[in-house]
């Protein structure tokens, strides 16, 4: 998966980043059990994700300031 664009993100509503924030969190999840399991093949993602969830989580509390 392509990692989300700041611009992709300020076009949802606060709704649908909360839902993305939700979806990337037990992704996360399960990433964090596959490395503990030795199971993980693409480690980049781990890290991808958590940066995904960063910048939804910004963009959310920007929108909810106005």
């Amino acid at each position: 998966m392509k990692a989300m664009k700041a611009a992709d993100i300020k076009v949802m509503t606060v709704d649908q980043i909360d839902d993305e924030v939700l979806k990337l969190k037990k992704e996360q999840f399960n990433l964090r059990f596959q490395r503990a399991t030795g199971q993980l093949e693409n480690t980049a993602r781990v890290r991808q994700v958590r940066r995904d969830i960063a910048r939804l989580k910004t963009i959310a509390r920007q929108k909810k300031a106005k």
